[in-house]
């Protein structure tokens, strides 16, 4: 393809992409700011009601990620998303407007089930506009939405929340995502075939490309023979156990700041956005590489192992130095997310385009749980023991044990390559 061809799909797709999943991100993220805050005081919320409230998105996540995939593959991404945005926007909004836990109880599980399309649907859409050479950038652009919007939600957050509360925070943190829609549907396209921006030349070069890369990966019957494979399980727990990780510290993180002393709340802001910060240059300098070397590996368990490396060196520390034992989780951040990129680059060159939605959401799921994990034990152990130290090691065991499967599901996978190359030279 062209340079051309390249321009107009990075320009017209990735910011969009990018900003959707930014404010799907900022609608799950802001609880943990709400509990920091006055929500749990007004709500008369307890530690353990707050673990699970902070989880259940999640488990609402968990159960609705492989039909979510499945209507993306074979219906549409861009009709499930438009209406995905407008649901959990919608949510969002109401959360702002609870009197009783019962009701957010409903509507933080419910704002999981509708936020379920979002990430197995983006990927499959990238998958379906950008090459193997191009694809661990572009899911990195897609996931940096995460950290971005972390960073910067940690700031405006502890603002709104200082200046008009914790209900007005989630009302004009969630009116974005229902105006988003209508511009999402204007812009975006399921496939290159349906894009008007490009010529009837520029579409066949796009497929052309897209084609060809599927015809060096090993045919699979349906989604069951690919649940079923070595690979796709152990990457079903790797990402399970990471997510343990990166959620426990995502949910939790405003509260452990905001536990030192003499800590205000836009303070609290201020610091929990640094994270963030590093783990968006984490993130670019790991896809740029995995792109430039396609060797997908080495930018996924190295990290993952230092992130839990750091977090048991906060561990050691414990209350003694918080700025020490600060400075170890905002590198055990960096060190969680760079990985991203590589990671779902991993997924759809493993497996046929036929099989790919399905194990993505699979995995997803997988990760779900472990987010429901990390979420509700983190904090269910913040309030059990009274201090950070027991979910310290509980994170970073996760991460570590995560760092050992990922080499493992590698190693499984070029067993099964190199049987493939010998099959077809016999």
């Amino acid at each position: 393809m062209n340079n051309t061809i390249t321009r107009k799909r990075w320009y017209r797709l990735i910011p969009i992409a990018f900003i959707t999943y930014s404010l799907a991100y900022l609608d799950r993220a802001n609880f943990g700011f709400a509990t920091a805050g006055e929500m749990a005081k007004d709500l008369h919320i307890t530690t353990a009601t707050s673990s699970l409230l902070g989880s259940l998105f999640f488990l609402g996540y968990f159960f609705f990620q492989i039909p979510s995939a499945h209507y993306a593959a074979n219906k549409s991404a861009r009709k499930l998303i438009f209406w995905s945005l407008i649901l959990w926007g919608a949510l969002a909004m109401t959360t702002g407007l609870v009197s009783n836990i019962t009701l957010l109880i409903i509507i933080r599980f419910m704002l999981g089930v509708v936020e379920s399309a979002v990430m197995p649907s983006m990927l499959i859409l990238l998958s379906r506009w950008f090459t193997k050479e191009e694809r661990s950038r572009a899911n990195t652009f897609l996931i940096l939405g995460n950290p971005v919007t972390i960073l910067w939600m940690s700031i405006v957050s502890g603002y709104l929340i200082d200046a008009v509360g914790w209900r007005w925070m989630f009302i004009w943190e969630g009116l974005p995502a229902i105006v988003w829609a209508f511009f999402w549907w204007r812009l975006i396209n399921d496939k290159p075939a349906n894009a008007r921006w490009l010529t009837g030349e520029e579409i066949q070069s796009v497929q052309s490309a897209l084609q060809k890369e599927q015809q060096g990966i090993k045919p699979v019957k349906n989604y069951a023979a690919a649940f079923k494979s070595r690979v796709v399980i152990l990457l079903c727990l790797q990402y399970a156990l990471w997510s343990i990780g990166v959620y426990g510290f995502v949910i939790w993180l405003p509260s452990i700041i905001k536990a030192a002393p003499q800590m205000s709340i836009i303070k609290t802001g201020w610091l929990s956005s640094l994270p963030y910060a590093f783990a968006i240059t984490g993130m670019l300098t790991a896809s740029y590489f995995s792109d430039r070397t396609l060797n997908r590996k080495i930018f996924v368990w190295p990290f993952l192992l230092i992130a839990s490396l750091a977090f048991y060196g906060s561990y050691l520390i414990g209350t003694n130095n918080f700025w020490l034992s600060f400075v170890l989780l905002v590198i055990a951040g960096m060190m969680m997310y760079a990985p991203y990129g590589p990671f779902f680059a991993i997924i759809t060159e493993i497996l046929p385009a036929n099989v790919t939605a399905g194990a993505i959401a699979l995995i997803n799921s997988f990760g779900a749980l472990g987010s429901f994990a990390g979420s509700y034990f983190v904090g269910y152990l913040n309030g059990t023991t009274g201090s950070f130290s027991a979910s310290y090691i509980f994170m970073a065991g996760s991460l570590f044990f995560s760092a050992i499967i990922m080499v493992v599901a590698v190693k499984e996978q070029n067993v099964v390559q190199n049987q493939e190359l010998s099959k077809a030279v016999v």
